[in-house]
């Protein structure tokens, strides 16, 4: 059995709940009758020349690997917004508190050189794409209805520990080799209100946490946050008393990206894992 490089799309885009390919993914270089995939979270030039020392019929990425998937990554940003406005942020405090991170980005993603990787899989002939946007949107699906599930069967007000639990019963982060961490707040809070605030392309901050807890928000999920991002939110969080988890960041995406493995295997087509798979 084969698969192409639109019926790869197809699949995640299904898996995702999407009907078009978001900013953040993209084909880079099509293939057809593929066999052979090789699949990692972060792919480069080294791991094209692997694969192709391997007899890979392609290469997919999670994270964007260059051409488009680079240059547009700042428009699935938005998601942050819509996030915050499901979560009962009001939308002009939304976009306030996502505008920087979107405006760093854009500067970000005008400075790269988005042609790197994309130009040495179009010498090497090797079919490459990064899906990144549909994968995460499902594991935070599956991460959101694995709480709640979780959460019905208490007979008490949950704690955070009791998200907790519940995100450990996912093999992928029970297995992960970092562990479940609450950098802000503590494990024995009350849990409030829970936002899991993941396939919006990257973590929000201090300012997007802190929107949160302004609006009623008890506990933020995050699947990673950067360290002086924590210190400003403990000190920014000091008298609205929020919680953040980090939950760990390739573990994270593995939710996601093992069920579009699966997908892809169903179809009789071998995956090579590698690069944090």
């Amino acid at each position: 059995m084969s698969i192409s490089s639109d019926e790869l799309v197809t699949i995640a885009l299904e898996l995702g709940g999407m009907e078009t390919l978001p900013g953040d993914s993209a084909v880079q270089v099509a293939g057809n009758d593929m066999q052979r995939l090789m699949f990692g979270i972060d792919i480069g030039s080294a791991e094209l020349l692997l694969a192709r020392q391997l007899g890979m019929d392609g290469v997919i990425a999670h994270h964007p690997a260059g051409g488009f998937a680079t240059l547009h990554f700042p428009e699935v940003l938005t998601r942050q917004i819509e996030l915050l406005v499901e979560h009962g942020v009001p939308a002009n405090a939304a976009r306030d508190a996502a505008q920087p991170l979107i405006s760093r980005s854009m500067m970000s993603s005008h400075a790269a050189n988005y042609d790197h990787v994309p130009s040495v899989a179009r010498l090497l002939g090797m079919p490459l794409c990064n899906i990144h946007l549909p994968l995460d949107e499902l594991g935070r699906r599956i991460m959101v209805d694995t709480v709640d599930e979780h959460l019905t069967t208490l007979d008490r007000a949950p704690l955070v520990q009791d998200a907790i639990d519940a995100l450990l019963t996912l093999p992928e982060l029970a297995n992960a080799g970092t562990r479940i961490m609450v950098p802000v707040g503590a494990f024995d809070n009350p849990l409030g209100k829970l936002a899991i605030i993941h396939g919006a392309g990257t973590n929000g901050g201090a300012r997007i946490a802190q929107a949160l807890f302004d609006h009623g928000v008890g506990t933020v999920l995050y699947i990673h946050c950067a360290a002086d991002e924590v210190t400003r939110l403990r000190e920014s969080s000091a008298s609205t008393g929020g919680n953040l988890i980090v939950s760990g960041h390739i573990a994270s995406d593995m939710i996601g990206i093992n069920r579009y493995v699966a997908a892809i295997e169903a179809r009789g087509v071998e995956v090579v894992r590698m690069s944090g798979l």
